[in-house]
């Protein structure tokens, strides 16, 4: 498992616009090999920017280096960065390697 993250510092007040560019926008990764699932998260709020991270986990580090290669990539990020900017410099990209995966037992 490969757990791909980007950290956003959102400009204080453009929260609302951050996340209704990321929930409006279609993403492709639904048609990508090796994709698990996506969330955006909000973090915490400090003076002048709130914290949030995209998060994707894929079936291994392979498949997400062939996401960013793929069409489906370049469509999902066509206009990035075509509006005012919404955050504070560009995001900080993190990879991690799953070490250990503990899932919820199934119910007896």
């Amino acid at each position: 498992m490969f757990i791909a993250m980007n950290r956003f510092r959102v400009a204080t007040g453009s929260e609302a616009e951050f996340e209704r560019m990321w929930t409006s926008r279609d993403s492709h990764l639904h048609t990508v090999p090796g994709f698990v699932e996506f969330a955006l998260l909000k973090g915490p709020a400090r003076e002048d920017h709130t914290l949030y991270a995209s998060h994707t986990t894929w079936r291994s580090r392979a498949d997400f280096e062939a996401w960013t290669r793929s069409e489906a990539f370049r469509m999902a990020h066509r206009g990035a960065g075509g509006t005012k900017p919404l955050h504070l410099g560009p995001p900080e990209f993190e990879g991690f390697e799953a070490v250990q995966v503990l899932p919820r037992p199934a119910a007896d």
